[in-house]
């Protein structure tokens, strides 16, 4: 827990929030059926409040040593507030407490206030994925994956 701010996990109950902040920040967003097979696959899958309100959701893989982030977003209304940074910090967290050394996530090259976001969380880049995302008008937009050590 973070001052002010709670990391509850996600349920189905969630779910229609979820979805509907998806399709509002993503030209490509995640359907209600990637983010219920994500729960009954059980994947840790959090929704972050502040104050009494939803404000950020992610979704995370950990097997074995390492932790993989699938998906992590924040409301329009609260981004570049230190929300993003403030639910990385958490998953770090519940990451090592899963037993995971590392930690990888994508990130489309085009997101810069993302790559700033994890480039000030001690990510680096270590590789690239050729036409790994949908784009605009049928193409497609390579992915940059990212480490970091826990």
């Amino acid at each position: 827990m973070t001052a002010g701010f709670a990391f509850v996990p996600m349920t189905d109950e969630d779910l229609p929030w979820v979805v509907e902040n998806e399709r509002e920040l993503h030209a490509f967003p995640w359907s209600e059926g990637n983010f219920a097979d994500s729960l009954r696959a059980g994947y840790n899958c959090w929704v972050m409040h502040n104050g009494g309100g939803p404000v950020a959701y992610a979704v995370l893989l950990t097997v074995i040593d390492e932790a993989h982030l699938l998906n992590i977003s924040v409301t329009r209304g609260a981004q570049r507030g230190g929300i993003g940074g403030k639910l990385l910090d958490y998953l770090f967290a519940v990451a090592q407490q899963g037993g995971a050394t590392q930690f990888f996530l994508e990130v489309r090259p085009s997101n810069t206030a993302a790559l700033a976001l994890y480039e000030g969380r001690g990510f680096v880049a270590v590789g690239r994925r050729k036409g790994y995302y949908p784009a605009p008008g049928g193409g497609r937009e390579d992915a940059i994956v990212m480490r970091r050590e826990l």
